[in-house]
């Protein structure tokens, strides 16, 4: 159950975590689609990356994404 509420931030849509997105895509995948066109789709480096996220609090994720996406 401490999991599901720790990666909730990551499942909820563009639009709900950021004002300035009208995004309807998870934030999870909107992030995972980012990264893969980053590193030339390689699978096993994003699988790492995403690793990460799920090991953010809310503050930290939100700041990654932001970052990552704005």
């Amino acid at each position: 159950m401490a999991t599901t509420l720790k990666t909730e931030l990551l499942n909820q849509k563009m639009t709900e975590v950021f004002d300035w997105s009208n995004d309807q895509t998870p934030l999870r995948d909107a992030m995972w689609n980012h990264v893969m066109d980053d590193n030339g789709h390689d699978t096993m480096k994003t699988i790492a990356e995403a690793k990460k996220w799920e090991n953010m609090n809310d503050a930290e994720l939100k700041k990654t994404a932001e970052q990552m996406l704005k």
